[in-house]
């Protein structure tokens, strides 16, 4: 009986997310209602995330340490503060050899043990960086070096997002880059943390959101779904339509059979794709569904990532690919927790920071003059 119940919620749950698009879609009818909608939600989000008002974009102060050379890419160490006292710990992956500016992927994690340091993220940035481009893995807030807060905290959302705000900033202002080319990409609490950043910094030029965009589950975890960002006396709205927003900007929906996206196809991707056709580019937005896959980014939902770049972002996929067109990640190297470090003997964590929500939220709200 339990089992069916559970089925039965999982219909229904499903059902009201479908309705919910359709109540969505009857909102607009061309481009310009769209966009004005676009902006209603926006400031919705950013209200419920409390990052309205804008903070100010104090000095990220940032620290790059510890370079490695490995077949075709270096990784270095990074340490900047979002806000002053507040880091953002992560490891930046370069192509070795640049012969134009290179385009930027933002690679947040989700909630899978290991965090940044884990195989398939070391793999899909050392593999994007021998393609051509630079890749920034990052700390979600409260997991690994990010240790001012802890992770199930009220405001977690609020500095997750806010630290993905300014790890553009800081891609940005390196040497070499492409600043029209900036794509995210990440897996389900990744995943949340991509499609969000999209539809809120319109600098994000591609959106690749893996596992996770569905109308019916906007995730479990106060860092996705803690704050009311979904819905306020002004606006409503749910994850698939807050993935819609990227619009007319280049996306691949990546989904699979054993979690909550095994509707996308008929669900929330047709939904996203009828946007996408109001600005004439439903060629632009694609969805690459396994249904025999799990939750996870693993390496056919990695190939489904190498390709879509390599076709939108003019990289190189021959560069990793096998005759047979498979991509080969052998060269990639997968370091240790102590290389990767971002806090060492070279760059040591600064005492006497901000720590706990509070203080830390205390310093947002300096920065947006409240």
């Amino acid at each position: 009986m339990f089992v069916i119940n559970l089925i039965v919620a999982a219909l229904l749950s499903a059902v009201k997310g479908e309705s919910d698009l359709d109540k969505l879609a009857s909102t607009y009818q061309n481009v310009e209602q769209w966009q004005k909608r676009v902006e209603t939600v926006r400031q919705g989000i950013l209200r419920g995330a409390q990052l309205w008002p804008i903070p100010e974009k104090t000095s990220l102060r940032p620290r790059i340490h510890g370079t490695r050379t490995h077949d075709g890419y270096t990784v270095e160490n990074i340490v900047f503060e979002s806000l002053p006292g507040f880091f953002v710990t992560g490891n930046l992956y370069r192509p070795l050899k640049v012969t134009t500016p290179s385009p930027i992927i933002l690679c947040p994690h989700g909630h899978f043990e290991g965090g940044r340091f884990r195989e398939d993220m070391q793999q899909r940035c050392a593999t994007f960086a021998r393609m051509g481009a630079v890749a920034f893995s990052y700390d979600m807030v409260g997991w690994e070096e990010s240790i001012q807060l802890n992770h199930g905290d009220q405001h977690v959302l609020t500095l997750q997002l806010w630290n993905s705000i300014r790890a553009i900033d800081f891609l940005v202002s390196l040497q070499d880059i492409d600043s029209k080319r900036i794509a995210v990409t990440g897996a389900s609490g990744g995943g949340t943390q991509a499609f969000l950043l999209a539809a809120v910094d319109d600098r994000i030029t591609m959106s690749i959101p893996v596992v996770m965009v569905s109308s019916d589950f906007y995730g479990g975890c106060n860092c996705e779904s803690g704050l009311p960002i979904h819905q306020s006396d002004d606006h409503a709205t749910n994850n698939a339509d807050i993935a819609a927003m990227a619009a007319p900007n280049p996306q691949l929906l990546i989904s699979c059979g054993d979690d909550w996206t095994k509707n996308t196809p008929t669900h929330e991707y047709p939904y996203i794709r009828n946007v996408y056709q109001l600005f004439g580019a439903e060629d632009k937005v694609e969805n690459l569904h396994l249904p025999e896959e799990g939750h996870s980014y693993g390496y056919q939902k990695r190939l489904g990532a190498y390709q879509f770049l390599a076709k939108y972002f003019d990289l190189s996929l021959e560069s990793v690919s096998n005759p047979d067109g498979s991509v080969n990640e052998a060269p990639n190297i997968i370091e240790s927790r102590e290389a990767m470090a971002a806090f060492n003997q070279e760059c040591p964590r600064p005492e006497n920071t901000p720590q706990g929500e509070a203080d830390i939220m205390a310093v947002l709200q300096r920065a947006q003059g409240l």
